[in-house]
């Protein structure tokens, strides 16, 4: 089991979780949420949208992964009636079409409308001596 550290992503992190795990095979990452880089929320959903999924695909990376191996997202939603735009957006980032929940939630901060977490695959190295 290898931790994903926020230093290797180069961010400023929440201090009680990482930013994900690699364990046999696969890396299981935290939720991310659409904030700016400056920690505001754009009011829009796609934009949220956007910006989670582009934190997402940062984790990956940073986890020897990419969008194109996610095997399983789970997404949350504020908003039923947001539905539609987060698919329209989504479907963008993942064509292959994952294995996917989605639940509607009531989140502390009211201002966020969207978060992803994944399970992916990730490229494993082998070492020769």
């Amino acid at each position: 089991m290898q931790q994903v550290s926020w230093e290797k992503l180069q961010a400023k992190g929440n201090p009680l979780i990482s930013p994900a795990y690699k364990s046999n095979g696969h890396v299981f990452t935290s939720g991310n949420v659409g904030s700016r880089p400056d920690g505001t929320f754009p009011s829009d959903v796609a934009e949220q949208t956007k910006l989670a999924i582009q934190k997402l695909e940062k984790v990956l990376h940073a986890s020897d992964s990419s969008l194109s191996q996610v095997l399983k997202v789970l997404l949350f939603i504020a908003d039923p009636k947001d539905a539609a735009t987060v698919n329209s957006v989504y479907k963008d980032y993942f064509p292959h079409m994952p294995s996917r929940s989605c639940v509607v939630v009531g989140f502390p901060n009211k201002q966020v409308k969207v978060e992803l977490e994944c399970v992916a695959s990730y490229n494993q190295r082998e070492y020769k001596l």
